[in-house]
């Protein structure tokens, strides 16, 4: 009767792209025996739990190794929060480069930017060339660089971009499996850029009576859905409110249009930038949800950038001092501003 309801275009919310997994629930037969976990009499299943290896995807930022325990599990959402221009993009297209580095499978769906704008990003970190230089290699030159690439590193880095605010884990789903049939690749890793600019499989967006927050928070469910569907970690963005574009100590209450948001993602970390950081050449990273490890461990950290490369780099140990008491806040005419102390390269 749901169904009939949407297909005859009365439910409000709900899009004919619901119905199949409204249908799979809705006939799904369980046999599973188990009834739960005893806590007295699988104690020893759970110490094999405990040292069980898990298996991640390691970042080369040993920060982020720390405060992850080792890097990106499986069936995980994972964000990055920051305002237009700090680095959104610059750091997915870094981890991305670091997943092909490793030798792993990567898939990046872009919605904000060309394919071919990520690729020159991804040029510009893995060939160690300014991008803006990359157009002056010569073509041999260029070939002998994506071939050393290409030697070097086994694994496979696949672009995808659709159209801005059109694509939804359906057409995720489908390509995944149009990319296991035709060119037999499975990704380790999958980059979302980004979230908040996808659309929602299940409900209606603009013009529907969906609020901002039921929206974001369901396509923030479907997709850590498809990592879980697909066993990957999936990495995405979303942007500040206008009031944490200026704050220089952003918080969860500064996620963009919904805080549902938070509330389905497995990590969430904030990229701040500001004109004293950008002299340093540093980001300075604020754990802002983390289920992997205490999120007061390593709760600010920087590391190096370079904008030019598109490159991140960990920097010396002198370079974090300080930062356990940074946050303290100061009202300015242009918002709410931190200090920071102890910086140095």
């Amino acid at each position: 009767m749901k169904s009939i309801s949407i297909i005859d275009g009365k439910d409000p919310e709900m899009t004919k792209n619901a119905l199949p997994e409204l249908l799979s629930e809705a006939l799904s037969v369980g046999f599973d025996t188990n009834v739960g976990h005893d806590y007295l009499a699988n104690g020893e299943q759970r110490y094999e739990f405990y040292h069980q290896v898990e298996d991640k995807i390691p970042f080369d930022l040993d920060r982020f190794n720390e405060i992850t325990k080792g890097g990106l599990p499986k069936k995980t959402l994972n964000i990055a929060l920051a305002g237009t221009g700090v680095g959104k993009s610059l750091f997915m297209c870094h981890v991305a480069g670091s997943v092909l580095a490793q030798g792993k499978n990567a898939l990046y769906i872009t919605m904000e930017m060309a394919e071919e704008k990520i690729a020159e990003r991804i040029d510009a970190n893995l060939m160690n060339v300014a991008i803006d230089q990359l157009g002056n290699l010569s073509k041999e030159m260029f070939t002998s660089k994506v071939k050393n690439i290409s030697d070097k590193y086994q694994g496979q880095l696949l672009i995808k971009e659709y159209p801005t605010g059109n694509a939804h884990v359906g057409h995720f789903r489908a390509l995944l499996k149009e990319l296991k049939l035709k060119k037999n690749f499975i990704p380790d890793m999958i980059f979302i850029d980004y979230l908040n600019i996808c659309a929602s499989s299940r409900m209606k967006g603009m013009g529907g009576a969906i609020n901002s927050y039921s929206y974001i928070k369901a396509i923030a469910e479907e997709i850590r859905g498809l990592a879980v569907e697909f066993n990957v970690p999936i990495m995405s963005a979303t942007q500040t409110t206008r009031s944490g574009f200026g704050n220089s100590d952003v918080g969860l209450e500064d996620t963009s249009e919904s805080f549902g948001l938070p509330a389905t993602a497995d990590l969430m970390f904030a990229l701040i930038s500001n004109e004293e950081l950008d002299g340093l050449g540093q980001i300075l990273v604020k754990q802002l949800k983390n289920r992997y490890n205490d999120p007061g461990i390593n709760k600010r950290f920087v590391v190096g950038v370079d904008r030019s490369k598109m490159k991140l780099f960990d920097v010396e140990q002198s370079a974090q001092m300080g930062l356990a008491d940074a946050g303290t806040t100061t009202n300015t005419n242009y918002g709410t501003t931190a200090k920071y102390e102890g910086f140095k390269v």
